[in-house]
């Protein structure tokens, strides 16, 4: 009946979207789009750190199972998207946000270590559907002229949600005052809650606004999408870029894999990892026009070349925080701000993230399409998302063992080594220096900068094996005269 009701409402994109005029379902989907994407970033940016000291995972078990989750997050959205398609859209987003809230819900009221890779795994598939069926609106709801202006409305609508729910994380986590009651005590579990009041809400106004667009001739059989999968990681020249640009991916990952742990655990509670990791997405808006204009005429293996370039100096910037606490000592004094040094570094490694993501974004895309059979492209850039996956796979195991080797949890070192707990305990009150195991807590990020510039020599080797090999093949196909 939904299906059959919203195909008689649809309208088409010609019709409609006129300038920034689009269609209903177009803002409605995009509301949604907000909400869970506030939901999301809120549960993730403390994920790591709820299944640690929550749920009681090792750092090395429990980032393991984050990086597990956020790789099939990437991973399904194209299979999911193709039975969104035989569902209608409106089905498929009722299950989608559906699943996300029982898996929120499921995930702070069952902490346990049985129960929340299950909650998980409920989570990460709604949220493996969302993202195809809102882009498929958004496609379906604009034509030639207007699409890029709807994915663009798109984006903004996943950086405003993303900004909110990294936001409100901090106060959830730590209590807020309020004043006329006081102290609001909560904890890691209400983010999740909040993240499940988040997901109902992206539910009801699916629900009640939400019409299918004309999806009329849209979406590929489920076993099509298979075989075109399996002709992709057959590809050695695309698969190739993909595990380059993982490098760079694998440190922006670090801002949810080991960021969040590394800072709360040199600083204290009092670190605020969430507000910081929003640095990032501010400098990608702010930057990512004019950055866009001034590398519009580079070919895309030099835009890329600059961002891994780039990208190493975000890690090696948390790696010297060492030599500025020798300098300027452990509290820096920047006008009215006081912050500790660890927060100062941090603030310009997530800066300088953020600048050489601006440098990939735009040529990425053009680069790995030429990297496609001839024909297929469209294909190949359905699984662009590879290197997320990958990424966040690999990037969360990464930080699980360095984070464990580095930077302890401290109810590890309450087990190994009382004496250096207390000593942690009491740094955390401001009385005195941090214990020993965490002197050299700085080297994961030395680790990191490796991978940023191993992944800069691969491509470089890659680009002059793939020029070469471009070359014999217009010599061998070049018409004889």
């Amino acid at each position: 009946m939904d299906a059959q009701r919203g195909s008689n409402l649809a309208m088409t994109p010609s019709a409609t979207a006129v300038g920034w005029r689009f269609p209903r379902t177009f803002w409605v989907a995009n509301v949604a789009e907000l909400f869970e994407r506030a939901a999301f970033y809120g549960m993730f940016i403390a994920l790591a750190r709820y299944l640690n000291q929550v749920i009681g995972f090792s750092d090395k078990s429990g980032n393991a199972i984050a990086g597990a989750f956020s790789c099939l997050l990437y991973f399904l959205p194209p299979f999911l998207g193709s039975l969104a398609d035989k569902i209608s859209y409106r089905r498929a987003l009722i299950i989608a946000f559906s699943s996300l809230g029982i898996g929120y819900v499921m995930l702070g009221a069952f902490p346990t270590k049985v129960l929340s890779p299950i909650s998980l795994l409920i989570i990460a598939f709604g949220g493996a559907i969302v993202k195809p069926v809102i882009l498929g609106t958004a496609s379906k709801c604009s034509d030639a002229s207007t699409r890029a202006r709807a994915f663009s409305i798109f984006y903004l609508m996943v950086n405003i949600g993303s900004f909110f729910g990294k936001t409100l994380a901090y106060p959830l986590r730590n209590g807020f005052h309020l004043p006329g009651y006081g102290q609001v005590v909560l904890g890691y579990v209400y983010i999740n809650y909040y993240a499940a009041a988040m997901a109902f809400v992206a539910l009801a106004v699916v629900f009640l606004a939400y019409r299918n667009p004309n999806t009329t001739g849209a979406g590929k059989p489920f076993n099509e999408v298979v075989r075109g999968f399996l002709r992709v990681i057959r590809n050695g020249r695309f698969m190739g870029l993909i595990a380059i640009v993982t490098g760079f991916w694998i440190i922006q990952t670090q801002l949810y894999a080991s960021m969040p742990q590394y800072m709360e655990r040199l600083i204290g509670r009092s670190a605020n990892p969430e507000w910081l990791a929003n640095i990032n997405p501010f400098v990608v808006v702010l930057l990512v026009v004019p950055i866009t204009h001034l590398v519009r005429n580079l070919k895309p293996v030099s835009s890329i070349s600059i961002s891994l370039a780039i990208i190493p100096c975000s890690a090696l910037a948390l790696a010297i925080a060492p030599i500025l606490k020798s300098y300027a000592g452990e509290q820096i004094h920047l006008g009215w701000f006081v912050l500790h040094h660890v927060t100062v570094m941090a603030i310009i490694g997530i800066a300088i993230q953020g600048l050489a993501e601006c440098f990939l974004s735009p040529k990425y895309l053009e680069f790995a399409s030429r990297q496609a059979e001839p024909g297929e492209e469209g294909l190949y850039m359905g699984f662009q998302n590879l290197a997320n996956a990958m990424s966040y796979l690999v990037g969360f195991v990464m930080a699980g063992f360095l984070i464990d080797s580095f930077c302890p949890d401290p109810k590890k070192l309450a087990t190994d080594s009382p004496e250096q707990y207390l000593q942690w305990e009491a740094a955390m009150r401001g009385e005195g220096p941090l214990p020993a195991a965490y002197a050299q807590a700085h080297y994961i990020w030395y680790v990191f900068a490796g991978v940023g510039l191993l992944a800069l020599l691969a491509l470089l080797v890659f680009n002059r094996i793939t020029s070469r090999q471009d070359r014999l093949r217009e010599a061998l196909t070049a018409p004889v005269r």
